[in-house]
């Protein structure tokens, strides 16, 4: 459960502790003016009433004029002093969430999904504006401005002063006993955003298969139903809200109506002026404002809250590049998974359990298993994207997990089951990840990975655009585009998630044999499927219940 003043969110807010500070002067220097204004006006009033002419209050009436310019003044620069601060936590923490999510944890265990992590950065980040542009500073406004209106009014009428001192802590219990509600609610409005953000990324990833069953119809109700419960909650959310504004309003105003009915009582009765009387009137409603404002201010931030509470648990998450850490062997001969052994949160009993594996330089490995053994999982392992929950990845005898993630990942190239092509030429999509590659070796890359005779027939061959917004690839020419990135890369580990899929027998075969050749100096993991890389790779290792259960040596 996250708390108002979390000390994470607080830590993030230093940057701005300058702008959050003047913020906050803004808001007492508009609360002095307040005080003048409504001490100047009781004093005009009772002048008024006292039979004084209008020329001998003019100078007060030009006062109240100019005071309440520079009231509206200086709250066009708490808004705009506010909003400032905020963008730049903001940025910070958006920079942070997506950097940890790329860079440092780009694959951690907790089972977040790319959508929850994207709704995350943009919405939920977007939505703690509120939080530190106007909530944090109220927050420091609702404790300095009644306690500066009650000392006023101490100076001024000591019964008023009392009565206010006494009722206004029914404010601060109303809002603690609404809060509990609509912090439980927010937080179930967010859950219901980041499932539907999740599964309508699913469906979108999925729509070519859905569409070839004819399944569209069911997840389109699907998506419904998690929509409604979205509105449901967001409904719920609201009523809290609307409810809490009415009760707080009623508690204010029955306080107010209290000292206003004393006063008026006592006026009568002479033990109060008329000038008094009238400043504590006019500052009476103020007391209770900013503990108003600050519920206000609470509901239009719990929305961010309630994200915060996500966005710190993604960007907490163990780091895998550890600081300091020493860089790894260049010239290594052998890479071991030793008794690994690993679960996801999200998956009943182990996906990894005491696997032994072994990639030695200048050797095909083909690793087989049904759907779900564990073969991403192993390949996750050794890029070290992942970490296990007991045994060790290490690297001739150096566990990876004290190793430079960074310096580590220069020496990989890997191939994804789902590979991305980025906007720009086809020549800058193979060329990625290697410096300097000249255009002969970009097409000796690509002729390798069976990806030359398309290419070449594509309106601008090389230069052709791609990726978003670019010429569209079939699934097949997106993976030999990838493999030509892998192949060019002078990496002493490739590792290919099933590099054939989507791929003819030709294009297999014209694979198969280039992956063939770039064992040469290399370890090479094959995740696969088909035969031909089972015949082709010096051993088979085949994952079952989370163990290799058989590793076989395959004739050349």
């Amino acid at each position: 459960m996250i708390r108002t003043l979390d000390p994470r969110l607080l830590r993030r807010a230093r940057p701005a502790r300058a702008a959050l500070a003047a913020d906050v002067a803004l808001g007492l220097l508009s609360t002095l003016v307040l005080l003048a204004q409504a001490t100047l006006f009781a004093w005009a009033v009772s002048q008024a009433f006292a039979g004084h002419p209008l020329t001998a209050v003019t100078t007060a009436l030009v006062l109240l004029a100019a005071l309440a310019v520079v009231r509206g003044l200086l709250a066009g620069a708490f808004e705009a002093t506010g909003r400032r601060a905020a963008a730049g936590v903001m940025s910070q923490l958006r920079r942070e969430l997506v950097e940890r999510r790329t860079h440092d944890a780009p694959q951690a265990a907790d089972g977040a999904e790319s959508a929850e992590v994207a709704t995350a950065a943009v919405q939920g980040v977007d939505a703690l504006e509120t939080y530190f542009a106007r909530y944090l500073p109220q927050l420091v406004l609702a404790v300095l401005v009644p306690l500066a209106v009650l000392a006023w009014t101490v100076s001024v009428d000591r019964v008023s002063a009392l009565i206010m001192a006494l009722t206004l802590p029914l404010i601060p219990v109303f809002m603690w006993l609404i809060g509990r509600s609509t912090e439980r609610r927010t937080r179930a409005r967010w859950q219901a955003l980041a499932r539907l953000s999740n599964h309508f990324l699913d469906v979108m990833r999925g729509l070519p298969t859905l569409r070839a069953f004819n399944r569209g119809e069911a997840q389109a109700e699907r998506i419904a139903a998690v929509g409604e419960e979205y509105r449901r909650t967001t409904m719920q959310t609201l009523r809290v809200a609307f409810v809490s504004g009415a009760v707080l309003d009623l508690a204010a105003t029955l306080a107010t109506a209290l000292v206003a009915v004393t006063l008026g009582l006592r006026l009568v009765d002479g033990a109060v002026s008329l000038r008094a009387a009238l400043t504590v009137l006019l500052l009476t409603p103020e007391l209770y404002v900013p503990l108003r404002a600050l519920a206000l201010q609470f509901h239009a931030s719990a929305d961010g809250l309630a994200a915060a509470e996500r966005i710190l648990a993604l960007i907490d998450v163990p780091s895998a590049a550890p600081a300091g850490a020493a860089q790894p062997p260049v010239d290594w001969r052998s890479l071991r998974l030793e008794h690994v052994a690993l679960a996801y949160p999200d998956r009943s009993g182990q996906v990894l359990d005491d696997l032994e594996l072994e990639l030695r330089r200048g050797e095909l490995v083909a690793l087989v298993g049904h759907s779900g053994a564990g073969k991403t999982t192993v390949a996750a392992l050794l890029l070290g994207l992942r970490r296990p929950d007991a045994g060790s990845v290490t690297i001739d005898g150096r566990d990876l997990a004290g190793l430079d993630t960074a310096a580590w990942h220069r020496q990989v190239a890997w191939v994804p089951q789902r590979p991305t092509l980025f906007h720009g030429s086809v020549a800058h999509n193979i060329g990625l990840g290697t410096d300097g590659a000249t255009p002969e070796q970009l097409e000796a890359a690509a002729r390798l990975a069976g990806a030359d005779e398309f290419v070449r027939e594509l309106p601008r061959g090389y230069e052709t655009t791609i990726g978003e917004g670019g010429r569209a690839l079939s699934a097949g020419e997106t993976r030999r585009i990838a493999l030509a990135r892998a192949l060019l890369r002078d990496a002493p580990l490739l590792i290919l998630d099933e590099p054939t899929a989507d791929l003819d027998a030709e294009s297999a075969a014209l694979v198969t044999a280039a992956v063939g050749e770039a064992r040469e100096g290399r370890a090479v993991l094959v995740i696969e499927h088909r035969p031909a890389f089972a015949r082709s790779a010096d051993r088979v290792v085949r994952l079952n219940g989370g163990k290799a259960t058989s590793e076989t040596a395959v004739p050349a």
